[in-house]
């Protein structure tokens, strides 16, 4: 059974976290600060970990450096708004993915299985997606759409590649703009549109129509193909 370690100061996140992953199937282990949360690393050999970067004892980002040391576990960081700074350097240091405080606990589930069905032999930056209709391969930066090759340019590619990777949740404007553009991208938001556009003109048999790339409105976009 896989088991999901949680590090969070909050009880509350941590309640919430627990009810929803256990009722998928998962095994929850919690704790509340920064050393607690190495020693139930240690103790547990969690197939995942949710870290919170803001921990009393030992912050996230010492933890995380820790446990880079030991294991090449999963690692999910889960920052505030306004800890940027933080999400890039723990994802230096080798976070996994990070998610965004308030979060909706169904993303969080959601994120925990894309992270889980990744191979530790073939990373997600390399990993060939493949789909009912679709196959992508970042190494070629070659997409097929049944036995047709579909030209993209590079921006494209990556903003495929970024949706299709979580295949089934909503990514945010603002999360394509610094996993494509980068975190020091201070420019319209809505740039993603006009590329997003480009890309269906490219890719869907009926761009008006979009079945691969559909548009979450007021939120953003997601990635689907069955």
């Amino acid at each position: 059974m896989t088991t999901i370690l949680a590090i969070d100061d909050e009880e509350s996140i941590l309640r919430v976290v627990e009810a929803y992953l256990i009722a998928e199937g998962y095994t929850v282990e919690l704790a509340q600060d920064g050393p607690g949360g190495l020693a139930a690393f240690r103790r547990y050999k969690p197939d995942l970990v949710i870290l919170d970067v803001m921990l009393p004892g030992l912050n996230g980002l010492d933890v995380l450096q820790q446990i880079r040391r030991e294991s090449d576990v999963y690692v999910l960081m889960l920052t505030a708004k306004s800890e940027e700074v933080d999400r890039v350097v723990g994802l230096t240091v080798g976070a996994d993915d990070y998610l965004t405080k308030p979060f909706s606990p169904r993303e969080l589930v959601a994120r925990v299985k894309a992270i889980l069905r990744r191979g530790r032999g073939e990373t997600d930056e390399n990993a060939t997606l493949s789909f009912p209709h679709l196959r992508i391969d970042p190494r070629r930066y070659e997409v097929w759409r049944d036995d047709s090759p579909i030209e993209l340019t590079t921006l494209e590619f990556k903003l495929l590649h970024a949706l299709a990777s979580y295949s089934g949740m909503v990514i945010s404007r603002q999360q394509l703009l610094e996993r494509i553009w980068g975190y020091d991208y201070f420019g319209e938001d809505r740039v993603v549109d006009v590329h997003i556009g480009h890309l269906r003109q490219k890719l869907e048999p009926d761009p008006s129509n979009p079945r691969y790339i559909l548009t979450v409105r007021g939120v953003g976009y997601k990635f689907e193909d069955k």
